[in-house]
């Protein structure tokens, strides 16, 4: 199993949940976040002054998946999460050792 952790856009949740849904996964945890990455935030102005936002919101999506699937799920965000301007996100691959569904004691890939 792998778990794929994706960093997108606020507003290119439903579209990526949407795309996921179509391939089989069945599950994800969504997070709100906020960070930076390599652009260091952004400038705005409010009321005539501008102002450095060092932290952009972002959602944070935990998917584990067969390691099969992992291709296609990385696949879908990209294609479906990606406007094609700064600060798109980014995704990460961890591998998972076990999972285990606390309710009835199921194990692995059963357990998601």
């Amino acid at each position: 199993m792998n778990k794929i952790e994706a960093i997108i856009k606020p507003f290119k949740l439903d579209d990526v949940k949407n795309a996921l849904n179509k391939i089989g996964v069945t599950g994800m945890t969504v997070s709100e976040v906020k960070g930076f990455g390599r652009q260091r935030g952004h400038k705005e102005i409010y009321r005539g002054a501008e102002y450095q936002v060092d932290f952009v919101h972002k959602i944070k999506l935990d998917v584990v998946v067969e390691k099969s699937l992992t291709s296609a799920v990385i696949t879908a965000i990209t294609e479906t999460a990606r406007t094609g301007k700064v600060g798109d996100g980014k995704i990460f691959v961890f591998p998972v050792a076990e999972a285990v569904r606390i309710r009835t004691g199921e194990t692995g890939i059963k357990a998601v």
